[in-house]
């Protein structure tokens, strides 16, 4: 039965992505999983990488989300140590540009993280909170509403805590800019909360974080400048070559049209 299933999934992944049933057929293999034996067999590890993973691709995730989250959510539970293969994998397929789709996501990571161990969760956390400082900048408020949420689960809080040195650094740069920013009043209230949450965690390491923010700021209207210089110097080197304006720029003074 797993087989089948398994060869049914590489259809709907690289043939055609819609197909009815797809989520009794997870429901079916969630039920599979939750027998599987200690340690998880290479085999069964290979469809989680290869046929379950790829699914969160499949242009109609949203009719069966639920299910896969219930199989990722099986497998990181029989062994943590998969849960960076599955964040690694949903981080991969990652929807830039559909936000309900995101929010799925959100939700099965937070799923993912409440099941996974220090140890695995220092594999994930740099490229992880990455994603997740993006999210919070998302001009859609429901994304962004989303991962501000995460600091609502206290075990993901503590996650977060023992790791600051390399995950403050990561978001209090968008943390400040959403709370200069973003447009959405709920939003601005989850950010300050959250900011709050950082600096009475560790106040020395915040202070270190904002600092080098603002610095970062500072040297804005420098760095424009210079990208200027370089864009200048290009078009310069384009007309020279090509004897034609460079797209965006003004014509030359006596060149032909």
């Amino acid at each position: 039965i797993r087989k089948a299933i398994q060869n049914l999934f590489f259809k709907i992944i690289y043939e055609s992505d819609t197909h009815n049933g797809i989520a009794e057929l997870l429901e079916i293999l969630g039920s599979i999983i939750n027998g599987f034996a200690l340690p998880v067999k290479e085999e069964h590890q290979v469809m989680l990488e290869k046929s379950l993973i790829p699914l969160h691709k499949v242009r109609t995730l949203n009719s069966f989300h639920q299910q896969l989250a219930y199989c990722m959510a099986q497998y990181a539970e029989k062994d943590p140590r998969l849960a960076p293969m599955i964040i690694h994998g949903t981080l991969r397929l990652w929807p830039a540009t559909n936000t309900p789709k995101e929010v799925l996501f959100l939700n099965e990571v937070e799923e993912i993280l409440e099941l996974t161990q220090p140890p695995e969760f220092v594999k994930i956390q740099d490229r992880l909170f990455r994603r997740i400082s993006k999210c919070i900048m998302s001009p859609h408020f429901q994304v962004a509403e989303r991962v501000l949420f995460l600091w609502n689960n206290d075990y993901i809080v503590k996650l977060i805590n023992s790791n600051r040195q390399v995950l403050f650094p990561i978001v209090v740069g968008a943390l400040y800019k959403n709370s200069k920013h973003h447009w959405n009043g709920t939003v601005h209230g989850l950010t300050y909360n959250v900011l709050k949450l950082l600096m009475e965690a560790d106040p020395t390491l915040f202070d270190e974080c904002s600092a080098k923010h603002r610095d970062a700021g500072n040297q804005d209207p420098a760095d424009d400048e210079e990208r200027k210089k370089k864009w200048d110097k290009l078009a310069t080197v384009f007309t020279e070559k090509t004897g034609k304006p460079a797209p965006g720029m003004p014509k030359p003074t006596g060149t032909a049209g």
